[in-house]
């Protein structure tokens, strides 16, 4: 058993299971020791290092990858939307696509469900919140939105969603990379906003939680007629330096619906509801009381409207 394992509730088990950590031993080395984090400070958390990396996971070489991948991690093949033996490349692995019907989504408009395959924790109140990962630790909205140093046409959210519900979704490695819509509504510009990549694995985050508002991301806001505003963030880390927007901004989504995949590494999804629109389901709400993540999959319900 590794040192201080990383375990998480498994939705649909319901067992409580340790993570099988993609890269632990290096990730422990930069985040656990003194050297590592120089390493941290002058290499890992920058753009070209992940670029880097990226390069070589395009590379016809990195194809030799995917098969041990699939079989260390006991990936479902039959739900890629394409053989495992027709990637060109680990990235194109990576980014897959997934069968039509291989998330099925709750039906329901008054239903919102989960952005993204991965472990969520679910916070009723950001702002009463006792601690992201770890106690005490948390983040401001206007810190996650980025608006220390707004460009002039930038709208302000985090006033709209003081007191607000909020789902934060860590993606691994290993999970399906693409993240959808967890409600219906119209889906606005996505605004960039500038940062480091650092990792936002839970060795990490327990450590630094700042790393989730001062990483590299995009803000997203969805006009629900069910849930109202709803914000999406989408949160690169080392090894994903790029975050792809799939969707065509100002018109209406549908809820489940495709909206953008990241390239390789782990990365992470916040969603942000209004004071008062969501409750969420129960099982979400007793695991991240105890600050453990959910693991469960894109289309999954997580919670329902509370207004008309």
């Amino acid at each position: 058993m590794p040192a201080d394992p990383i375990q998480y509730w498994h939705r649909t088990k319901k067992t409580v299971e340790t993570e099988k950590i993609y890269g632990e031993r290096w990730l422990r080395w930069v985040y656990g020791t003194s050297t590592g984090r120089l390493a941290l400070w002058l290499v890992v958390r920058r753009a070209w290092f992940s670029c880097y990396f990226g390069w070589r996971m395009n590379q016809a070489y990195s194809a030799t990858k995917v098969l041990p991948f699939i079989v260390d991690y006991d990936l479902d093949v039959d739900e890629f939307a394409k053989s495992a033996l027709a990637y060109r490349s680990f990235n194109e692995f990576f980014c897959r696509a997934l069968k039509p019907g291989a998330r099925p989504v709750a039906p329901g408009d008054h239903v919102a469900v989960l952005p993204a395959d991965g472990r969520h924790l679910v916070f009723p109140n950001v702002d009463t919140a006792d601690g992201f990962y770890a106690k005490g630790a948390r983040f401001t909205l206007a810190e996650l939105f980025g608006e220390a140093h707004l460009a002039a046409d930038r709208r302000i959210l985090a006033p709209q969603f003081a007191g607000g519900s909020l789902v934060i979704s860590r993606l691994a490695p290993v999970d399906y990379h693409r993240f959808h819509f967890p409600v219906g509504g119209t889906a606005r510009d996505p605004a960039p906003i500038g940062g480091w990549l650092y990792s936002v694995h839970p060795i990490a985050l327990r450590r630094n939680l700042r790393y989730l508002v001062e990483n590299k991301r995009m803000v997203t806001l969805i006009d629900s007629p069910r849930f109202g505003a709803v914000a999406m963030v989408e949160i690169g880390a080392t090894n994903v330096g790029r975050i792809s927007q799939l969707f065509v901004p100002g018109r209406l989504v549908a809820k489940g619906e495709e909206k953008g995949l990241f390239a390789f590494g782990g990365s992470c999804v916040i969603t942000v509801f209004a004071r008062g629109r969501i409750r969420f389901d129960a099982d979400l709400m007793e695991q991240s009381a105890a600050l453990r993540e959910t693991y469960a999959r894109m289309g999954e319900p997580l919670g329902v409207a509370l207004r008309d």
